[in-house]
């Protein structure tokens, strides 16, 4: 593929996506075909009528219940994968994850205190993030603390806060009510969608949406920074502001995205690696391919995860059982698309 040469792979992308959000919407437990999502949208514009009982029926179905979950997958799978992508392209490593710096330890300390405390949605969503926020700081503290930080100091300070915060969980989870708060802990940490409403999407699109841009826009710098930093300085690229710019960039979007859907693993790990077997490795592509990818992943295992019986399944178990088996057939190849 030509450098630059993105458009068809992210517009064939794009219509996939959008044709598996109609699908998302219509399946359920009351399942729709597409000629009734059509009617409604028909509907919404004024264009067609539909009886009262009937248009509020489908209000109900497809804009209160359904609607907010397949944003937030689409959404949360975009800021996960692109996250992911951005952090293997700093560290210059295919098997970093977004959690390389401890934002899942500390997002997941964070709501287990919101859920021993309070339970509210906002308290608990809060207190994620600011963790996972403080978990990062703290890592990249702990690289600096003897002197200026090198990609290893930076990888091991994410791995001591990531251990301190789990550690911290395990006392909380440890004290917290056997019978009530210990479950509504441990499900939540097992990630999902089911209780998102469109308030939680309201709040968080327009950070997450300005996060994926900004780091498609680092592509070509990130590219300069794959040669080494010396390479990237010869070519004018502050080396230092681009580096800990994208890590809080991509920090910033994947907390935001496990504060309302919980922990949700292997996105940014697999799909990033995914994306650049089938594009290659210029972040000027990736970068936008992958939240595609993101998106189009998370939206399809979010539908395994009320589809596939009638209890509906923990998306965070989906994307481990999916991912794995996945990860495992591109591992071999990791390598040779890497370099």
């Amino acid at each position: 593929m030509k450098p630059g040469g993105a458009a068809a792979p992210i517009f064939s992308l794009g219509v996939v996506l959008l044709a598996a959000m109609a699908f998302s919407l219509a399946l359920g437990r009351y399942p729709l075909t597409l000629s009734d999502i059509g009617e409604f949208v028909q509907a919404s514009l004024g264009l067609r009528e539909l009886a009262p009982e009937r248009y509020a029926l489908l209000h109900n179905i497809i804009v209160d219940i359904r609607l907010p979950r397949v944003l937030a997958a689409a959404l949360i799978g975009a800021a996960l994968a692109i996250s992911g992508t951005a952090f293997q392209a700093i560290f210059r490593n295919p098997l970093v994850s977004p959690g390389i710096l401890g934002v899942l330890g500390g997002a997941g300390f964070g709501a287990a205190i919101g859920l021993l405390i309070s339970g509210h949605w906002i308290v608990v969503q809060l207190l994620a993030f600011a963790m996972a926020l403080l978990a990062v700081a703290l890592g990249i503290l702990i690289a600096n603390l003897f002197g200026p930080g090198t990609m290893v100091t930076l990888i091991l300070g994410g791995i001591i806060s990531g251990a301190l915060f789990t550690a911290l969980l395990s006392i909380v989870k440890y004290t917290a009510d056997p019978y009530n708060q210990l479950p509504a802990i441990v499900y939540w940490l097992m990630g999902s969608l089911q209780s998102i409403e469109m308030k939680h999407i309201s709040v968080v699109t327009v950070p997450i949406m300005a996060g994926i841009v900004g780091l498609t826009l680092c592509g070509r710098v990130l590219d300069a920074l794959s040669m080494g930093d010396d390479e990237a300085r010869t070519l004018g690229v502050p080396v230092k502001a681009v580096r800990y710019g994208v890590i809080i960039a991509a920090t910033l979007i994947s907390a935001l995205s496990v504060s309302i859907a919980g922990i949700i693993g292997w996105v940014g790990l697999m799909v990033p690696n995914f994306a650049r077997l089938l594009f290659g490795p210029s972040n000027a592509r990736l970068l936008p391919l992958s939240a595609l990818l993101g998106a189009l992943f998370l939206l399809c295992a979010d539908c395994l995860a009320r589809g596939v019986t009638t209890a509906e399944i923990p998306i965070g178990i989906v994307t481990e059982l999916l991912g794995i088996p996945a990860f495992i057939l591109v591992l071999g190849r990791t390598r040779r698309a890497w370099l």
